[in-house]
């Protein structure tokens, strides 16, 4: 048996056991990727698709996902792939070396570098240090979109690579990430660590309605991000019914702009999103 140590649920694995992230694997006593290089999106997105608002505006940045999520979000709005094992996608291989190249050829048309996005990108933790390494020695920039559950240590390696994160901060109680299969505590501190770093780093918030969406849950979170940093964006965006939560309205537009006004007591930039 074989402990992975990549994110909050260290899974420990029999050989040929996949991970709760259905992306890692015991093969020969050891932890692997089996969607390393496996690419099932790959796009040149605008930087604000990602959500990013205020690194590098205007300009463009290839995004790249895979298979697999170590979180279990009901409503997930990529299920085909977060929630996969890989079996029945189509999947293209894609090495690293090859991504870098493609994302210096697009240059010209304003691409700053490689998003690791789509699914969870830090379950393909490896592949995305090797791409990273490459992309920095190219001059360009790394984003990754992530929930922020990887733990301490492989953080503390993997934050020298990256330039710009958005990071989900899906919530502000421990129930509410109990319903997701996450933790709480574990994405705090990776956004508090991120943040410390000097990292980039932007923070969304999907507002689901009779869940996450109370004035006073919403305060707290801002209140505890502009702790950290008053100028730290927050995007607080709409849902909308996907996946197996099909039984609610999407959130109220009123209700985003109240929310944000509250979150505006707090932090510097706050963002509508989807209205």
């Amino acid at each position: 048996m074989k402990r992975c140590q990549l994110c909050f649920h260290r899974c420990a694995l029999e050989e040929g056991q996949r991970g709760i992230c259905r992306a890692r694997v015991c093969r020969g006593g050891r932890i692997v990727e089996e969607n390393y290089g496996r690419i099932t999106s790959l796009a040149l997105d605008p930087i604000e698709k990602k959500p990013l608002r205020r690194f590098y505006p205007g300009s463009f940045i290839l995004s790249v996902g895979s298979y697999g999520c170590n979180l279990r979000c009901p409503f997930c709005q990529n299920d085909s792939i977060a929630m996969s094992d890989g079996s029945g996608l189509t999947a293209r291989r894609a090495e690293p070396v090859r991504l870098a190249e493609l994302a210096g050829e697009l240059r010209v048309r304003g691409n700053i570098g490689l998003a690791y996005t789509y699914n969870e990108p830090t379950v393909s933790y490896d592949f995305v240090v090797d791409c990273a390494r490459l992309i920095h020695e190219r001059q360009m920039k790394n984003v990754l979109v992530t929930n922020g559950s990887l733990l301490s240590e492989p953080l503390r390696r993997l934050l020298p690579l990256i330039d710009a994160m958005n990071v989900d901060l899906k919530g502000f109680t421990e129930a509410y990430y109990r319903w997701l299969g996450g933790d709480l505590e574990t994405v705090k501190n990776f956004i508090r660590r991120a943040v410390e770093f000097g990292c980039h780093v932007e923070v969304t918030t999907l507002v689901v309605p009779g869940k996450n969406d109370g004035d006073d849950e919403i305060e707290r979170l801002a209140a505890w991000l502009a702790s950290l940093d008053r100028n730290l964006p927050l995007h607080l965006s709409r849902f909308f019914p996907r996946y197996k939560v099909q039984d609610r309205l999407p959130t109220p537009v009123a209700r985003i702009y109240r929310l944000a006004e509250l979150a505006r007591r707090h932090l510097t930039y706050v963002y509508e999103g989807n209205c």
